[in-house]
């Protein structure tokens, strides 16, 4: 089974939230960067950018395919991880800390509390 830290939030579409201050930052979930290998290329949008809870947000590109990764929440991008441009690879190798995405301002910090919990996202993954 794929790492699944306890400390964050889960989302059905396998990405991960973590809550710091009044900004969550996102990324892909280890089970999600395993079924896409190699990533090749991530984009992002840009700072300042709304996007509504589950519309389309960010595009991971690998050697299989390309993948759609959704706002967990409603929000604002607060900060994009510029260092992904040069080295989009390290969403591969350590998807939740180095490679995390995206950090936004939820639209309601409460939003993310009914995000799935760890357990509930292992279980999920574990069904995929």
């Amino acid at each position: 089974m794929s790492n699944i830290p306890n400390d964050l939030k889960y989302t059905k579409t396998h990405e991960w939230v973590r809550q710091d201050e009044d900004l969550l930052e996102m990324g892909i979930t280890d089970f999600a960067q395993h079924q896409l290998s190699d990533v090749t290329f991530v984009e992002l949008p840009e700072v300042g950018t709304h996007f509504s809870a589950g519309k389309e947000m960010v595009v991971v590109e690998s050697i299989k395919a390309a993948a759609d990764v959704y706002a967990p929440v409603a929000g604002t991008i607060a900060e994009v991880n510029t260092s992904l441009a040069d080295d989009p690879s390290v969403v591969n190798s350590d998807p939740y800390t180095a490679g995390w995405l995206v950090k936004m301002t939820p639209d309601n910090p409460q939003d993310a509390a009914s995000l799935l919990a760890p357990a509930d996202y292992a279980a999920l993954a574990k069904e995929s």
